[in-house]
């Protein structure tokens, strides 16, 4: 008596099937341009910054140790010099980033400033807080 009779709503409206897929399209655009292409960018730099890695270069690894490149071994290794008269041999995927571009392949690296010269290293660093090696 005082209970109405409940009619069941009709299923699948005609713009049901686009507005519940508008969402998931936006998400998927906003995934992109904020995730996905960035990411692609960084990808393409690393690998044109591998391909150009030659000899004098001065590279980082990813397991961050410094040296030098002295041979390119081939299309995946490298002969790094990360002391003097200490070679490495490095997967170029490996690399982590190239600190500083030498200017020729064939010339010889660029002389390393030494302590009274004011370089690093650390009794060159020790001296310039102590006050020590102006001249």
């Amino acid at each position: 008596m005082f209970i109405s009779p409940a009619y069941a709503q009709a299923a699948g409206g005609s713009d049901g099937g686009l507005t519940t897929l508008l969402p998931l399209v936006l998400i998927f655009v906003v995934f992109y341009f904020l995730l996905i292409r960035p990411q692609q960018k960084r990808a393409k730099q690393h690998r044109e910054m591998l391909s150009a890695v030659r000899r004098g270069d001065k590279v980082v690894t990813g397991g961050g140790i410094k040296g030098t490149v002295t041979k390119v071994v081939n299309d995946d290794e490298l002969a790094v010099e990360i002391a003097e008269g200490i070679k490495i041999r490095v997967q170029r995927s490996l690399l982590a980033s190239v600190q500083s571009k030498s200017q020729a392949a064939s010339g010889a690296a660029p002389a390393a400033p030494t302590n009274d010269q004011g370089g690093g290293g650390l009794m060159g660093g020790l001296s310039r807080l102590l006050g020590g090696g102006k001249k």
